[in-house]
């Protein structure tokens, strides 16, 4: 199968600190690929690379047919390809979940009010919030936040979903509430790379697991990897509980 995301020998820089350094994966279409690893192994930092909020100094990144690297790089459109949910739910505080959902569909793809507020609806419905269509981001806990954010997300139909240690901030509970829905879209054949401190779910849910370390793509595998690592880091890493 062809890799809707292909990152090759991806070198990126902070002034002098080397933080990816020569890093390459690919993911297909439809494939759930976790990205696991201590703090500061270049995980989260990968994947913004993925998305252009970072620029990389050496290798290619290629996603959905963009080449991510390139100068003239059309970024508006990469983005309409590529959703990405972050730790923090960035929800608009003055605005209701309906709001929050509509705005990029309105100003971004310029769909009617009555078209922005139906598949505001949907994409609800799909994360079990329809319930909350008129709150407001203070009235929801903080699991509601983040998928009222994965939904916002949705919305805009993306080719790939980034998800950037969306349950960290969150207790047990609620952390259970996010990965369900994010487990439901990886069954709906939703192309997704999720960093992320949840072994548990990294196993069950991807297709392939990447363990990174300083900076580079140390150990590849099924979840079965977790069981079974080949490296003593990935040992030792499983082995602290993170």
């Amino acid at each position: 199968m062809s890799a809707v995301v292909k990152l090759t020998g991806v070198i990126k820089r902070f002034g002098t600190v080397e933080v990816l350094k020569g890093v390459s994966f690919d993911v297909a279409a439809g494939e759930v690929v976790a990205l696991i690893g201590q703090s500061g192994s270049g995980k989260s930092t990968a994947l913004r690379c993925i998305n252009r909020l970072e620029t990389i100094q050496g290798g290619s990144i290629e996603v959905c047919g963009h080449r991510v690297e390139a100068p003239n790089l059309n970024i508006r459109a990469l983005r309409q390809d590529v959703g990405m949910v972050f730790q923090s739910y960035n929800l608009f505080p003055h605005m209701n979940v309906a709001e929050n959902i509509m705005l990029a569909l309105r100003r971004v793809k310029n769909a009617s009010r009555s078209e922005a507020m139906e598949t505001a609806r949907a994409v609800l419905a799909k994360v079990g919030l329809l319930q909350k269509i008129d709150a407001y981001p203070e009235q929801l806990s903080g699991g509601q936040q983040q998928r009222v954010a994965i939904a916002r997300s949705l919305a805009m139909q993306p080719k790939v979903m980034l998800f950037d240690e969306v349950t960290s901030a969150l207790d047990p509970q609620l952390t259970g509430e996010v990965l369900r829905v994010m487990e439901g879209l990886a069954k709906g054949g939703m192309t997704m790379i999720v960093v992320t401190h949840e072994m548990a779910f990294a196993g069950k849910v991807a297709n392939r697991v990447v363990y990174m370390n300083t900076g580079r793509v140390w150990e590849v595998g099924t979840g079965d990897m977790l069981g079974k690592p080949q490296t003593q880091e990935l040992k030792e890493f499983l082995a602290n509980g993170l």
